[in-house]
């Protein structure tokens, strides 16, 4: 239109111009997809090439002269749109999109104004539901084609299509196959005209009654960006934000349709004590008194050794911070950990050398040696699979079972679980240049080949977690040193997730570390200036805590927002050191069994309801907003740290989220510059520590600049005027240069633990013990649209050939027995399982894995007897 301008060579023009300012209207075109031009909407005039071009499939050249508002580009908008609204309905007043919709919008700036069609509009029944979330109203749908895109390019879900011809076609789903992806709720967020709902959503509020947030998802640790919608003090949406360096605007439906646990009818809202053989409510001021007194007498009698605290992942940074000040700076006990035995070893997560999300999409190979991504971190399986599937990343799987990776790997290698090493040494022999070839490796060093001609140097990412809880972590630790030790830039990227475990690893609830990634000698003296103690000796890991709990060595524990008997993978044990235990303090949202053992229980604030910040897989530090005020008298746990710290005679002047985050800027060696004005300004967040990564920072200047940015978040950019935007008044510079720490901070010396042997396979079988999506985790069985996707009844999952091998039918009650003790179990044939190997997943109601793992030994090794018992289908 006039303005010359620059651009890199072979960008879409429908994205150029929008960058300069210039928007061209659109239905198809979404910048997180490919380019089809079907809706015809984005014609413009282009200099020396015959009839209008779609803007949205014409990359830019040298000297390009572009024309985007001409009478004829005005006659085909008219057009286009005239066309469009012939059978559309005129339900705008109750429809979930008006207010906020493209067609409304795009009708209203570039229609004809009039319509020439005066017959009667076709008619289907409506809404249909395509899947248990996602509703199908098929007068309104334009047949842009972003539902069915995305399920197949991004989800690699292809379970939605157009079905018929001409004026018939629409969208449909395949006879008896439901939209059943994890992902379905995007679907709705971008079709541009509301002819897909969410059934949470559906007439429960207009745009203008809404008022906005900006947020990280807390479902699990990847740290999706979001917007959190709320109307009367009650949170009614989640949308997507599209974060450059982590989910690109992407959520999974247990993010996305979380936020309703928040509004559960029993949640805790109250303090209660232990009174009469129950718990009975009592004021703040004496609930903290006796937990106080609690806390004293124990310290008194037994000293600091006698006390342990686990959890805290689930929180914010700011609780983890007052939480590790308090058990280690006033009481000055080491005995915490913020995994429950589900994670690695501390000293590897906070030492290893960390990949970000980003350099997936750079890597010279990914290797996958941990859980199935799309089950427990949903949208960094988006981005493993978008690395594989669209930029040619080979990709390796290495475990016990198949994934959802397992069809875009090049190399497959399946091992006995709890005995990776075998395969990996392969692997990275391989990787390092080693001459020979080994056959099931040739496809991935063809493809790494390949690679390496566009794509020269690169590390290789491993993505490193937990693929089974039914093993001792240290074989996965062998196995990733094998890799770190190879030679072949290798750089680890956590695939621990829960939801601020890296957060809460690094701002101390680990044994040997104080805040800031560094251990208890290196860091001693400079917090002693600070805190009013720091302990002596490294103290006791969560599995050490619970069986010293269950000898009665322990005599008090805390339970930050966690529940050992569910969570921790011998439930044996964690009922042990829950019974044995002299006293228990819980902080928690919910009733839960370790609970009732507890002489005090606070209730917390919950997300949507606390400011704060988290630290995601990347260690990626990124702000929390908050929309609502809680009902009830909920406390923030860093809040209650500080009370009992002051009632202990240790007084933590604290009295902000943000006075905290500044003094993690300040005594904690990774936090060095990301003070609490930073962590508002950095829109995306600052990865740790922050010096190497600023100029990955981006500021968010103004609401202007984050629209800009945000051109594939819903579909128009979403405004985030809440309560919490920041706007102190203080203008961020132009570049953020903070400071290096000034110590060293702790680095893993790549040393595998001595290999422990394995039980003697006396038993037929090897167990699997691994999370789904759903389970009965409090996110899914408390939110009213998750809670109908849980399974919450525990399967024993066998390939066919075993199944046939027992003699059983498919469904078949039989008795598993391990070292530990013996369940039953419904049977089920899945043929992602490999032979010698059972599969029980972890969050299902007991009887379930928990029952099985012996916390002991180095694998969990079952035999599998039959029952007279009829057969259960699978639901």
């Amino acid at each position: 239109d006039g303005v010359e301008v620059q651009a890199p060579r072979g960008e879409l023009l429908i994205k150029v111009a929008q960058d300069y300012g210039t928007y061209i209207p659109r239905f198809c075109y979404h910048e997180r997809m490919k380019p089809v031009g079907m809706c015809r909407m984005c014609l413009v005039e282009v200099e020396g090439m015959r009839g209008l071009q779609i803007s949205c499939a014409t990359p830019v050249v040298e000297g390009m002269v572009v024309t985007t508002q001409s009478p004829d580009v005005k006659e085909a908008q008219d057009g286009v749109l005239e066309f469009l609204l012939i059978n559309h309905p005129l339900d705008c007043p109750v429809c979930d999109r008006g207010g906020e919709c493209p067609l409304q919008d795009q009708t209203l700036a570039f229609g004809p104004g009039e319509s020439r069609f005066v017959e009667e509009k076709r008619h289907f029944e409506k809404p249909i539901p395509i899947s248990d979330l996602v509703l199908l109203d098929r007068e309104r749908c334009i047949q842009c084609g972003r539902c069915t895109r995305f399920a197949a390019e991004v989800a690699g879900d292809p379970l939605i299509d157009f079905g018929g011809r001409g004026s018939s076609t629409e969208v449909i789903t395949y006879p008896g196959a439901p939209f059943s992806s994890n992902f379905s709720g995007n679907v709705v967020q971008i079709c541009p005209v509301g002819a897909l709902t969410a059934r949470s959503y559906r007439f429960k509020a207009r745009p203008w009654d809404l008022s906005a947030v900006e947020t990280s998802c807390q479902s699990c640790s990847v740290g999706c960006r979001g917007v959190l919608d709320s109307a009367s003090n009650r949170l009614v949406r989640f949308l997507g934000v599209d974060s450059e360096p982590v989910n690109h605007g992407w959520l999974c439906d247990k993010g996305r349709y979380g936020y309703e646990w928040v509004h559960a009818k029993d949640r805790l809202n109250i303090p209660l004590v232990a009174r009469g053989g129950g718990l009975v409510p009592e004021s703040w001021p004496q609930a903290l008194e006796l937990a106080t007194s609690v806390i004293r007498d124990v310290f008194d009698k037994h000293g600091a050794k006698a006390i342990g605290v686990l959890g805290g992942a689930q929180g914010t940074n700011e609780d983890a911070y007052a939480w590790a000040r308090l058990a280690k700076g006033v009481i000055g006990t080491d005995n915490v950990d913020a995994q429950l035995g589900d994670g690695l070893p501390a000293e590897v997560v906070i030492g290893m050398e960390r990949a970000t999300i980003a350099d997936l999409d750079s890597a010279r190979a990914i290797v996958l040696l941990g859980p199935d991504l799309k089950e427990e971190l949903p949208v960094l399986y988006l981005r493993v699979r978008r690395a594989a599937v669209d930029l040619g990343v080979p990709l390796v799987d290495i475990g016990a079972s198949n994934t959802g990776l397992t069809p875009y790997a090049q190399a497959v290698l399946r091992h006995l679980p709890g005995d990776p090493e075998a395969v990996t040494e392969k692997l990275a022999a391989a990787l390092a240049g080693q001459p020979t070839r080994p056959d099931e490796l040739r496809p991935l060093l063809e493809a790494i080949d390949k690679r390496a001609l566009i794509q020269k140097e690169g590390p290789v990412v491993v993505v490193l977690g937990r693929s089974s809880v039914a093993e001792a972590a240290d074989a996965t630790v062998r196995a990733a040193a094998i890799l770190a030790q190879a030679g072949i830039s290798a750089k680890f990227l956590s695939a621990l997730p829960t939801a601020n475990v890296h957060g809460a690893l690094d701002l101390g609830l680990a044994p040997g570390f104080l805040p800031g990634r560094v251990t208890l000698a290196a860091g001693r003296d400079e917090l002693a200036k600070t805190w009013a103690r720091v302990p002596e000796e490294q103290g006791l890991g969560a599995a050490e805590i619970l069986a010293s709990a269950a000898r009665g060595e322990i005599k008090l524990l805390v339970l930050l927002n966690c529940d050992p008997i569910a969570d921790f993978p011998d439930g044996q044990l964690a009922k042990d050191a829950l019974k044995n235990v002299e006293h228990v303090i819980s902080l928690n949202s919910f009733t839960n069994e370790s609970m009732r053992h507890a002489d005090v229980v606070f209730p917390i604030t919950v997300w949507g309801e606390q400011r704060g910040s988290i630290s995601n897989i990347e260690g990626r530090v990124s702000r929390l907003g908050r929309k609502i005020t809680p009902d009830g008298s909920t406390m923030e746990p860093w809040r209650i740290a500080t009370e009992l710290a002051a009632r202990l005679g240790h007084e933590i002047d604290l009295e902000s989220f943000t006075e905290v985050q500044d003094e993690i800027a300040q005594v904690a060696p990774a936090f060095v510059g990301v003070d609490s004005k930073l962590i508002s300004w950095a829109r995306d967040g600052a990865v740790l520590p922050v010096a190497d990564h600023a100029a990955e920072i981006t500021l968010a200047l103004s609401s202007l600049d984050q629209n800009k940015r945000s051109a594939g978040v819903s579909w128009e950019p979403i405004p985030t005027s809440g309560e919490d935007t920041p706007d102190n008044g203080a203008v961020p510079p132009a570049v953020i240069s903070p400071p290096r720490p000034a110590q060293a901070l702790y680095s893993w010396a790549k040393q595998a633990p001595e290999r422990t042997a394995a039980l003697a396979d006396s038993y037929s079988l090897r167990l699997v013990a691994s999370r789904t999506l759903y389970g009965n985790d409090l996110i899914t069985t408390q939110s009213p649209s998750l809670a109908r996707l849980a399974t919450v009844t525990a399967q024993l999952r066998v390939n066919e050939r075993e199944r046939d091998r027992l003699g059983v039918a498919d469904g078949e009650v039989v008795r598993v027995i391990s070292s530990r003790s013996s369940i039953e179990l419904p049977l089920v044939v899945d043929p992602n399982v490999p032979e010698r190997v059972a599969l029980v997943a972890t969050n299902r109601d007991a009887p379930g894995a928990s029952d099985l793992v012996d916390s002991n030994e180095s694998v969990t090794d079952l035999r599998i007897e039959t029952l007279s018992r009829p057969v259960i289908k699978e639901s």
